[in-house]
């Protein structure tokens, strides 16, 4: 099975009235992608957990929301007072709240803007064929954004400049991912587009296993006291941003494989090139003939917009819940994402086959059950302590990157060929378009409620509404 309602029947190069044309991926059939091409291709992505795993999930973003950042009196009378419901501590958990909720606003504004930019990049790198060298350039600012963040010292005053740099970071990770999803379909086929695209994910998951093994034995050390085998001192955060330099370090080094094997995009599935803003008049063309020729993968965009934004709210979110509201250490964090990797990549890797077989849609659905139901139940097992999180976010972790990776192949199934760049460039667009909501739902859920984990509650709210929106869209048998 695949999925999708099916285009309409065309000659391989596409049209440029704006028309949709044959999948892309189809005019792969039978081809023999060379295996370097997909390890290339994969190691991206093994490169790019360093600003997933480490800088906004599990490291920077935790250390952002920390007492590092809280007003010096807040934490000085917290650390006197003797009982834990007291005043103080109520002070402190507040500017904890504040801070995440800070954080929340300022991704939430990355996303606007990537809705705004993200198809029409994609669109004009579709006519240009440099796919690989706006991917080497967004991902060098991406680099660039990481290493500077070793400027941010533990303080309150620099806060606002690890939100800045975290946010910039994200909106070119964004745009670089544009390409480089765009690219699945020149390393795969319609019979392998779930196994590889599943490897890309599954890469991502153990690229953050080794990097995070690195940073907890090395830099964070296994107990509080402790600053890790190369003894860097934990004042400042230096450790912290000493940690932000070997990330980009990471993402450079890992970048390059595909920059120097997968080949450009042939010139015959090239678009015209148009200016910027004429580019957006052909977007909104474009959107309407796709919603009149293959309406289905419209819908898809809709619905998958709202469940990715959801995604991306677990694992965003996930390590600042785990030590604001289930007390883990800065250790204890790293260790479970080093476990929450391990789980999310084994499932990554398998779903991929299932994926192959039975078609994406089946994939996503069942995992978005299952994100619903484990972010449920960590909700209501908030004051059950560090244990709850651990059974609750390692199923959360089980179904995260399934979802994630099926969702990229059925758009893959349906691109039109020659504008991988702008329909992928519309999947970050239609994903971005609504990507404030699981950080806006979390912050509003914080802020009100006064505690951290009421914003689990917007995050599933997201998940469940792209669910109901996924149902009625159609797969279809060959």
């Amino acid at each position: 099975m695949t999925d999708s309602a099916p285009l309409p029947p065309t000659v391989p190069k596409p049209a440029r009235t704006g028309a949709i044309a044959v999948a892309g991926l189809d005019l792969q059939e039978g081809k023999k992608i060379p295996r370097g091409w997909v390890v290339a291709w994969a190691f991206w992505d093994w490169g790019g957990a360093a600003f997933n795993a480490v800088i906004t999930t599990f490291v920077f973003t935790v250390y952002l929301t920390s007492s590092y950042f809280v007003d010096p009196a807040i934490v000085a009378a917290r650390d006197a007072e003797s009982s834990p419901t007291g005043a103080a501590h109520r002070a402190f958990t507040a500017a904890e709240a504040s801070l995440t909720s800070s954080l929340g606003f300022g991704l939430a504004i990355a996303g606007v803007i990537v809705a705004l930019i993200a198809p029409v990049l994609g669109q004009r790198t579709d006519a240009s064929g440099r796919r690989k060298l706006w991917l080497a350039i967004n991902t060098g600012v991406v680099v660039v954004m990481t290493a500077l963040m070793f400027f941010v010292e533990g303080k309150p005053a620099f806060f606002l400049l690890g939100v800045g740099l975290v946010s910039v970071g994200t909106i070119f990770y964004e745009i670089a991912t544009v390409n480089y999803n765009a690219m699945l379909i020149q390393v795969s086929t319609p019979r392998t587009v779930g196994k590889v695209s599943g490897l890309g994910w599954g890469a991502g998951y153990l690229g953050g296993i080794v990097l995070l093994l690195f940073v907890l034995l090395g830099l964070v050390g296994l107990t509080a006291d402790s600053g890790g085998f190369l003894g860097i001192s934990h004042d400042d955060g230096l450790n912290i941003r000493l940690i932000a330099v070997i990330a980009a370090l990471w993402t450079l080094a890992f970048s390059l494989p595909i920059l120097f094997t997968v080949p450009e995009i042939s010139r015959e599935n090239r678009r015209d090139k148009v200016g910027f803003f004429e580019a957006y008049v052909v977007l909104f063309r474009d959107i309407a003939n796709l919603w009149r020729e293959s309406r289905n993968t419209v819908l898809f965009l809709i619905s998958s917009a709202l469940f990715r934004d959801g995604l991306v709210g677990v694992f965003t979110f996930g390590g600042i819940l785990a030590q604001g509201t289930f007390g883990f250490s800065s250790s204890q964090v790293i260790i479970f994402a080093i476990a929450a990797n391990v789980v999310a990549g084994v499932s990554t890797f398998i779903s991929g086959l299932f994926d192959d077989r039975f078609g994406a849609k089946p994939v996503i659905v069942v995992s978005l059950i299952g994100l619903i139901l484990a972010g449920l139940g960590v909700f209501f097992a908030h004051d059950l302590g560090s244990n709850a999180f651990w059974v609750g976010g390692l199923i959360l972790c089980l179904f995260v990157g399934p979802a994630q990776s099926a969702s990229r192949t059925f758009l893959a199934r349906v691109t039109p060929a020659g504008r991988e760049g702008e329909v992928f460039g519309l999947y970050a667009t239609t994903g971005r378009a609504v990507s404030f909501l699981a950080p806006l739902l979390f912050s509003t859920f914080v802020a009100v409620a006064g505690a951290q984990y009421w914003g689990i509650l917007g995050i599933v709210i997201v998940l469940f509404v792209g669910l109901i929106l996924l149902i009625p869209v159609k797969a279809r048998s060959n």
